[in-house]
């Protein structure tokens, strides 16, 4: 990723390195709470809500390059079963290992890239400016990797009848009695015939009737 816009050291998702300074080998430890970014997760599937709690807790590590940033995301997100198409709540841990380089980096012993080469690798790195990196898009991904691209609501979850959408796990031995498309036509002409044979049956029971009443 080429550098920076110059970051907002109040955004919640921007860290200072100031204090770890440029030492390599320095290490700090940090904790932070921040209020999940807009659509942290997999769009139309599932996700942290915009505005939730997420628990951060990141290891610092200077180096040559840069600073190793080691971490772990916990919340909660929120879903549909892709079977029963109920709501859903899953607890999500998300672990990442990122590198954020210094903008010099290569000036400071890296092997320099060949001149046609520096600019693909920049598109692939995440730097540090002035002191501060973002780690917004590495919370992304790896939100989406801990996240199921399918979630249930339990493992053992039946979905829904195909027939009438009645949620199955809450009608253990739900079903429909199966009709034979062949057999349709004739339960249909049987129907037919027995109506006639009760009407013959009772205009000549009527018959017998009036002949008796004479």
């Amino acid at each position: 990723m080429a550098l920076n816009a110059r970051l907002d050291h109040r955004n919640p998702l921007v860290f200072d390195t100031h204090e770890l300074g440029r030492r390599p080998g320095a290490l700090q430890r940090l904790t932070r709470a921040v209020d999940a970014p807009k659509d942290l997760g997999i769009q139309g599937v599932i996700g942290v809500p915009e505005g939730a709690p997420v628990e951060l807790e990141l290891r610092l590590e200077s180096v040559m390059e840069g600073v190793l940033v080691t971490g772990t995301a916990r919340a909660v997100a929120e879903g549909e079963c892709v079977r029963c198409l109920e709501p859903l709540q899953l607890e999500l841990e998300a672990d990442f290992q990122e590198m954020f380089s210094y903008p010099d980096a290569d000036d400071r012993g890296r092997p320099k890239a060949e001149p046609g080469d520096d600019a693909e690798e920049d598109e692939d790195r995440l730097f540090i400016e002035d002191g501060l990196f973002d780690l917004e898009p590495v919370l992304r991904d790896a939100v989406v990797l801990a996240l199921p691209m399918q979630p249930v609501c339990q493992e053992d979850c039946e979905g829904l009848c195909s027939e009438c959408g009645v949620r199955l796990s809450d009608e253990p031995g739900h079903h429909h009695d199966a009709v034979d498309i062949r057999w349709a036509a004739l339960q249909g002409l049987a129907g037919s015939l027995e109506d006639g044979e009760k009407d013959e049956i009772s205009g000549a029971e009527s018959g017998v009737d009036e002949k008796q009443e004479k």
